[in-house]
């Protein structure tokens, strides 16, 4: 079996895509008309350094997994059995089942970019060399409270969001912590998958309500649930995903369970590739 698995935001470099854009020039200009700018220049070029923007990066990496999955399926001839993403990869997993065509989503995803960009005055960090209850515990023994786990990467890599202020007091406490490996601060706008995006996600709500998601013709693993997309519920597991933690760890455990499975990146970077491999070596799977 060959689960397909989309990155997200982090995975983003100047440069992606490559020929891609041209190969699929009909793509590109629904795309270019979509954005209001040339997707090709912010992705090969970068020239006014805005790709490391939410608003940008988003909708650029949505786009490059898109049309890196088309390749993929023009050259291989056959489409996964599984399809995952981590928290916007997310779309492409759907995009991929044919939940929605390429610029739904696309709008969907340029939506969504600019209200998580809108939520400022948050950070978030990842702490390498604990697990979720140690990490918990550091937490409410601190008066950290404000803090919550946002991405669930490996049992051992772990990502948590807040306020800024709340993160750079993390950073200290943690850095004194026995079996802390690292503490890595992201470069992030906002306190994602946190509920500091409640009020992205209220009016993320509010826009969904206009789209229709088609029958899923291969089967999807929610962020949110580390289980499969219910189809009547895609809508709502996409609002939720805004506030609710990426649960990676157990996605990619519960697809391990299934059997003898492959696993492919497709898009940019090598991140959930490691991750795969991480979550294989600490679980001893």
């Amino acid at each position: 079996m060959i689960a397909y698995i989309f990155p997200g935001q982090g995975s983003q470099t100047k440069g992606m895509g490559g020929t891609l854009f041209e190969e699929f020039k009909q793509l590109t200009m629904q795309a270019d008309g979509v954005l209001g700018y040339s997707i090709k220049e912010l992705c090969l070029e970068d020239p006014q350094s805005k790709l490391s923007q939410t608003q940008y990066t988003q909708p650029a990496l949505y786009i490059v997994n898109a049309l890196s999955y088309l390749h993929k399926i023009q050259e291989t001839g056959k489409k996964p059995d599984f399809a995952a993403g981590h928290s916007l990869g997310e779309y492409n997993a759907l995009f991929a089942a044919g939940a929605f065509d390429f610029e739904t989503g696309l709008r969907v995803v340029k939506k969504r970019g600019e209200l998580m960009s809108q939520a400022t005055g948050g950070g978030m960090a990842a702490v390498i060399g604990l697990d979720e209850e140690q990490i918990t515990a550091v937490l409410q023994q601190n008066q950290l409270q404000n803090i919550e786990i946002a991405n669930y990467n490996s049992p051992s890599q772990i990502v948590i969001s807040g306020l800024k202020t709340d993160i750079d007091q993390a950073k200290v406490v943690f850095e004194r912590i026995k079996g802390v490996q690292m503490f890595i601060p992201l470069k992030t706008s906002g306190a994602f998958h946190s509920r500091y995006m409640t009020e992205a996600k209220n009016k993320f709500a509010v826009f969904l309500d206009n789209f229709k998601f088609s029958e899923l013709a291969i089967t999807v693993i929610a962020n949110v649930y580390a289980r499969p997309y219910k189809q009547s519920a895609i809508k709502q597991t996409l609002i939720e995903q805004l506030t609710s933690p990426v649960k990676w760890n157990e996605s990619i455990k519960n697809l391990l369970s299934l059997g003898e499975m492959e696993f492919e990146e497709i898009g940019p970077g090598r991140v959930l590739t490691g991750l795969v491999q991480r979550i294989k070596r600490e679980s001893d799977l």
